[in-house]
Order: structure tokens, then sequence, then C-alpha cells
């Protein structure tokens, strides 16, 4: 079964599912600036839109749009900000 979640007041949302091999979610954000912290090693596909992302260790924020992908390690926080409404699909785990 799906599991939806909001954040930021209504601003982020996604869908969690299960792949054939690993656990994902797809969301949308609204634009703003946000922050998320990581439990598990993330890799993030923008599927529409773009995310200026400021990576944990980074000095500069980079801007990522349709079909770029960054990752995350596990236990870090980092900060997306959005100009506009944007799509994404994460998954989790090596």
């Amino acid at each position: 079964m799906f599991n939806v979640n909001e954040y930021f007041e209504g601003k982020v949302a996604s869908i969690a599912f299960n792949t054939a091999i690993q656990t994902a979610t797809v969301g949308v954000m609204a634009p703003g600036e946000y922050e998320f912290g990581t439990s598990e090693f993330e890799t993030m596909t923008v599927v529409s839109g773009a995310l200026t992302v400021l990576l944990p260790d980074e000095k500069e924020w980079k801007t990522f749009t349709a079909s770029e992908v960054f990752t995350i390690e596990a236990n870090q926080k980092f900060k997306v900000t959005t100009i506009v409404d944007t799509a994404y699909l994460c998954t989790y785990g090596k």
C-alpha cells in the first residue's frame, strides 16, 4: 500500500512505494527553500522542474534539472530551493 506524506505545511508531498529492489518515493515541491535529513543513502532524480541543492560539506549550490540525479549519504542534512513546482523520484539504499 502507498504511504502519503506532507511536509512544510503541505508545500512538499510524497508517496512512498516499493520497487522490485528498493523503497522509493515520488513527490512534488512547491516553490520555496527546504532542509531535509537522511536516514539512509538516497538517490534523487528530478522528474520535472529544477532543484537547487546545497549538499553536505559543499559550499556552493548546484542546480539539477529534469533527468539529472544527485546522491546523499545516510545521516546527512541538505538544503533545497526551487522556484517552480518540481517533481522528483527518490530511491533509498545503495
